[in-house]
């Protein structure tokens, strides 16, 4: 699946009212976060600073907020780490919202936290 989804990214967004492609394969991404955290992870860690606003839409809402749901320990502080280093990886993540384990108090602190800083 994420074989499927590099060979089509970047590429672009879909004319308003047709199939987007990208945010399907990415989409279809989002079945594997909860089995397979970490491939998802280099996923998101590759596509999450691109220049492309839509597509960094699509890993924010569909990847890494699932990551952070099901994950937050284990991949929050790469989280921190790129989101400070790499601009455009910040705004990504300064879109996510709080869902699952990112809502738990401390987690919640962190999370908004970053999303401040970034």
């Amino acid at each position: 699946m994420i074989e499927r989804a590099n060979a089509i990214l970047p590429g672009r967004a879909a004319p308003e009212g047709q199939r987007d492609w990208r945010w399907q394969c990415i989409i279809d991404l989002g079945e594997y976060v909860e089995s397979n955290p970490e491939e998802v992870w280099a996923f998101v860690a590759q596509w999450g600073g691109h220049r492309d606003d839509d597509l960094r839409s699509a890993i924010a809402t569909c990847l890494l907020e699932h990551l952070l749901e099901y994950h937050f320990d284990s991949i929050f502080l790469r989280v921190d780490q790129l989101a400070r280093a790499d601009k455009r990886f910040g705004a990504m993540f300064a879109i996510c919202s709080k869902c699952g384990q990112a809502e738990l108090p401390a987690n919640a602190t962190r999370f908004d936290a970053l999303q401040a800083a970034v």
